[in-house]
């Protein structure tokens, strides 16, 4: 069985002439895709695990510098790769909360008992993140739990949901 990677983040650029990247984070706060290491480069069939050795907050991107790489021509090269982490570098999450990567795929129903498909993707928007569901038709659903999300079972892979079948 092959170990699980988790999306963390993009390489988006190059930072200076000495190598570093910059990064596209995913996780919250930005500057947290900088204590996994090592991480898992993934572009197409291509693959490389790198050692993270330095990086800070730069504006409003992150900036690293991995092993081996001190050269900007190198690092452009990196440009678009995405980053993985092995899931088992995460902490565990705490009761209530979830990594987005352990939703997609949780089958969704209604309290009525309408079969609305799958969890395709969270999104994440300024008042709160969003379901996507993809079945008969896309439903996009808030994340609120309590309100519109009543249960997540991930050992079931079900998420229970308070939403009108019409929406």
């Amino acid at each position: 069985m092959a170990e699980e990677l988790v999306s963390v983040g993009k390489v988006s650029g190059i930072f200076g002439v000495r190598g570093w990247i910059k990064v596209y984070s995913y996780t919250e706060t930005r500057e947290n895709i900088l204590t996994y290491s090592p991480w898992t480069l993934i572009r197409g069939q291509e693959s490389k695990e790198v050692q993270v050795i330095d990086g800070r907050r730069h504006g409003k991107t992150v900036v690293a510098r991995l092993e081996g790489l001190d050269d900007r021509d190198e690092a452009a090269a990196l440009n678009g790769w995405e980053i993985y982490i092995h899931a088992d570098q995460l902490p565990k999450a705490r009761r209530g909360e979830y990594y987005w990567a352990d939703l997609v795929g949780l089958q969704v129903k209604s309290v009525e008992g309408v079969d609305f498909g799958t969890v395709e993707q969270m999104l994440e928007t300024g008042a709160n993140d969003v379901v996507v569901v993809s079945g008969e038709r896309e439903r996009l659903i808030p994340f609120l739990q309590g309100q519109t999300i009543i249960n997540i079972d991930l050992l079931a892979g079900e998420m229970l949901v308070d939403w009108d079948a019409d929406f």
